[in-house]
């Protein structure tokens, strides 16, 4: 099919899911648009990829398209959001530059200053000390200050800064800038905002190490995505990397991607990335640096500060300044500047801590899910006692309120419809009956995809078989895996443990390679 008709095919298929208000099967599409059943699958399977919507079954057992009714492309934003975020990098990028001048140009003014109002009173020739002696860099001071700003030969201009934690994973000559610090300590560390593809590689390594078939189960397992956003990028990743659909006996959408599985390179036993209770997400960091790269910009700060508020009373009558201009360049600019300076940080301080709340909540939800998917592959409900102190435990130095876990169990309960009961105690249990349904559904197509694959063993699929026949094939087959026949770590690995994942991590990869590849040039 060529690019112009598979275009023009989209445009119709587009004006009929409108039309549809955004839900529709395959029939529904083609009856409304008039294009063969073939086209309106490769045009629907394209849509998920670029366009808000995902996958469901109908009671009759058929697949429902189901898109936002205005059709919503994935990943856009209002043209005044895009334009406010790019004056906002210019404006940042200019006060930024505003910043290294007026912090050391000030300082180093002043510094000379109060050394000139101190020996002021000593006579023409201790002045002419000083002279020399500012002639030599101020007793070392502004040469100090100078190469420890510039000194960085291996650095790049515009290389980003993710904080302390990334700078010691660093060589020894990647050494950070002195005004990458001080930026930090205004604006907060770089984030690292992680590219589609550097997102989806590793879902992609999780496909490849569960042979090619993926539940939305298995995708919450890694990423912690609420059920239903991840449904909607399992219909991204259905478009995007050539998937097909398979609806078990017992409902549930099982997907399929066989072109990411090949390789001229077969691994065998593939390791899948970590969970998500193993990429819990460190608090945020109000400046990043270290402390005593705090204390040494806010103590060059705090000094200009001072130096500039005091300076009608110490510096003018020594030295013989006054005058509007003196008293502008000299007090009015440098305190404004200053308390700028400190007051930036300050306001950033409530962003911070209501962010750092929002990553507590999701670290709660991570660990919860390897408690939950535990306890529902045992055929166990989950308590909010037993909740609360299995995340407790894991999440050592942090007050983990009941409420906290509840909140996130019944969030659990609601995407997952969880069977909720009073146990006799009057608490709440939590059974989800859904996930082990989904494994089952999962592995049952992933052991038929695999057959020519394997040794001959028991049947696992027959064209003879009833539904309720290969229902219960699947039962029995899930049953003997979970008795013994499969290592469990495969589905849930490490759940007696957590761990944490830096931001940076994610993107540390590509931008290693860009600066390599730069360097060789």
């Amino acid at each position: 099919m060529s690019s112009l008709t598979l275009a023009t095919n989209q445009a119709d298929i587009l004006a009929s899911l409108r039309r549809l208000r955004g839900k529709g099967t395959v029939g529904d599409v083609v009856a409304d648009s008039g294009l063969p059943s073939d086209a309106v699958r490769v045009g629907l399977k394209s849509l998920l990829e670029s366009h808000e919507g995902h996958l469901a079954v109908t009671e009759s057992g058929d697949l429902l398209y189901d898109f936002d009714p205005k059709m919503v492309e994935r990943g856009t934003e209002p043209f005044f959001v895009r334009f406010g975020r790019a004056i906002g990098r210019t404006l940042r990028g200019a006060f930024k530059a505003w910043i290294v001048v007026m912090l050391v140009g000030y300082f180093a003014v002043f510094v000379a200053l109060v050394i000139a109002a101190l020996f002021a009173n000593r006579g023409n020739d201790s002045r002419g000390g000083w002279g020399r002696g500012r002639g030599r860099g101020g007793g070392g001071l502004p040469n100090l200050w100078f190469w420890y700003w510039i000194w960085g030969p291996r650095w790049r201009l515009g290389r980003p800064y993710y904080g302390q934690r990334w700078e010691r994973t660093l060589d020894k000559d990647d050494k950070v800038p002195f005004y990458k610090k001080v930026f930090a300590f205004v604006f907060g560390p770089d984030r690292p905002k992680a590219t589609r593809k550097q997102v989806d590689r590793s879902t992609i390594r999780l496909i490849r190490a569960r042979n090619g078939v993926l539940t939305t189960a298995e995708l919450v397992e890694h990423t912690a995505l609420p059920f239903g956003e991840a449904e909607s990028e399992m219909g991204r990743l259905l478009g995007a990397y050539d998937g097909e659909v398979v609806v078990s006996p017992k409902g549930e959408l099982v997907y399929a991607f066989p072109e990411l599985t090949k390789s001229v390179r077969p691994e065998k036993g593939a390791r899948p990335p970590n969970p998500a209770w193993l990429r819990l997400e460190y608090p945020l960091e109000l400046t990043g640096n270290a402390s005593t790269a705090n204390a040494l910009v806010a103590g060059m700060n705090a000094f200009t500060l001072i130096a500039a508020a005091t300076s009608p009373w110490f510096i003018f009558p020594r030295l013989g300044l006054g005058g509007p201009a003196a008293f502008v360049g000299l007090v009015l600019v440098p305190v404004a500047f200053s308390v700028l300076f400190f007051g930036i940080p300050l306001a950033r301080m409530v962003g911070v801590k209501f962010q750092n709340k929002r990553r507590y909540a999701r670290n709660v939800r991570r660990v919860l899910l390897g408690l939950v998917y535990r306890e529902a592959l045992k055929g166990k409900p989950v308590g909010v006692g037993q909740a609360h102190e299995y995340v407790t435990s894991r999440l050592e130095g942090q007050a983990v309120t009941k409420e906290a876990v509840q909140g996130a169990l019944d969030e659990l309960a609601k995407e997952l419809d969880a069977d909720v009961v009073s146990d006799e105690a009057g608490g709440l249990r939590y059974a989800f009956p859904a996930l082990p349904r989904e494994l089952r559904a999962s592995e049952s197509v992933r052991r038929t995809l695999a057959l020519e694959k394997r040794e001959l063993g028991d049947v696992v699929y027959s064209t003879a078989d009833t539904a309720v026949e290969a229902g219960e094939r699947e039962l029995r087959l899930f049953d003997k895996e979970l008795a013994g026949d499969v290592d469990l770590d495969r589905y849930l690995p490490a759940t007696d443990r957590v761990d944490f994942e830096d931001d940076y991590e994610i993107v540390a990869f590509d931008e290693e390679l860009q600066r390599r590849g730069r360097g060789a040039r």
